[in-house]
């Protein structure tokens, strides 16, 4: 049976050498007959007598080819790694916000004048542990400093006096649902772009909700403007049938401020208190969870039906959240260890 040499490993390639030499050395058979028992090419076997003779039996050990010179030091290409963790390729005067293996190529190529394709900039890429990611925003005016204070001392200090007096925290957001969102990625043909039918109609819905650590969950729908009066209406639907004091962590929202939710929460003598997250600090609301879930896995995965109500749609999704206590606790696992050790 005829082997194929190219297709042997590199330690059985070295076997079948040292093989066949020290058979034709020894005088047991002729170079061809050598060959024919061991089902490879009759001519293979004389490049190896030769570099035998030349260089003894090192010569036939194994090796593997090293391949071109790296373009790039080890020390270079640690440096492209600090260039682009935590940092924005405007920095460096592109005028694109985020890295492309293009804008990669284009900086190594202006700072140490080396070309490389986009091929080998993505396996550079691969081997600095760098790869694609969806970035997180952060506004400008975030003040990291209110941040960290947040983590590391206000919000243990609220579990820690929440603890004491047996209250309860929530954290509380709004958001809006639209019956027309971004669709997520489907299977089509090749330049034939599939069509998935749904509802003309555009509807709009707004929606708050409100989420413990515990896996507890309240939420409600409405249509139109945000405003103190609605949110005092809120409220009060939120606080029916609670026993417990609660403490309602909210954002910086107009509403949330205003004099006459102050004045609704003063009325209440001490059951509810509004706690504020830093400013531009979105991130610290294990509540976004829920309408990045809702968002994902709601209409832009399962369009409306004929005539059906995005209202309706959006309230039942809440209530399948509602029914699912370890989906609402995995909000604050995800968002902060903070948070997860509630």
């Amino acid at each position: 049976m005829k082997r194929d040499g190219r297709k042997l490993d590199h330690t059985t390639s070295e076997e079948f050498r040292r093989l066949a030499v020290r058979r034709v050395v020894e005088g047991e058979e002729r170079p061809s007959e050598v060959m024919r028992s061991l089902g490879l090419c009759r001519t293979t076997i004389y490049p190896w007598l030769r570099q035998f003779h030349e260089s003894g039996w090192e010569a036939l050990a194994c090796s593997i080819a090293e391949g071109p010179a790296p373009k790039l030091t080890l020390a270079q290409c640690q440096r492209i790694k600090r260039w682009i963790v935590g940092k924005d390729p405007r920095q460096y005067g592109f005028e694109f916000g985020l890295w492309t293996r293009r804008i990669v190529a284009d900086l190594i190529g202006r700072k140490f004048k080396v070309s490389l394709g986009l091929t080998a900039v993505g396996k550079l890429l691969t081997r600095l542990e760098i790869t694609p990611q969806k970035p997180l925003r952060r506004a400008y005016e975030r003040d990291p400093a209110a941040v960290t204070q947040w983590v590391e001392q206000d919000y243990p200090q609220l579990k820690r006096r929440a603890k004491r007096v047996g209250a309860k925290i929530f954290f509380l957001d709004e958001a809006g649902f639209q019956s027309d969102p971004v669709l997520g990625r489907s299977y089509g043909l090749k330049g034939q772009t599939p069509v998935l039918h749904t509802s003309g109609q555009r509807q709009k819905i707004n929606a708050l909700s409100a989420v413990n650590a515990a896996g507890a969950f309240w939420c409600a729908t409405y249509p139109g403007k945000f405003d103190a009066e609605m949110f005092v209406c809120f409220l009060r639907n939120f606080m029916k049938g609670r026993k417990a004091k609660v403490f309602l962590v909210v954002d910086g929202h107009p509403a949330h401020r205003a004099k006459r939710v102050a004045e609704y929460i003063q009325s209440l003598k001490g059951r509810l208190e509004l706690h504020f997250l830093p400013p531009y600090a979105p991130d610290l609301n294990p509540d976004e969870f829920v309408w990045s879930y809702m968002k994902g896995n709601g209409v832009s995965k399962r369009p409306l039906r004929k005539n059906e109500s995005l209202r309706r749609r959006v309230e039942e999704d809440f209530r399948a959240i509602q029914k699912n206590p370890p989906l609402i606790r995995s909000f604050f696992h995800a968002k902060s260890v903070a948070y997860a050790k509630d």
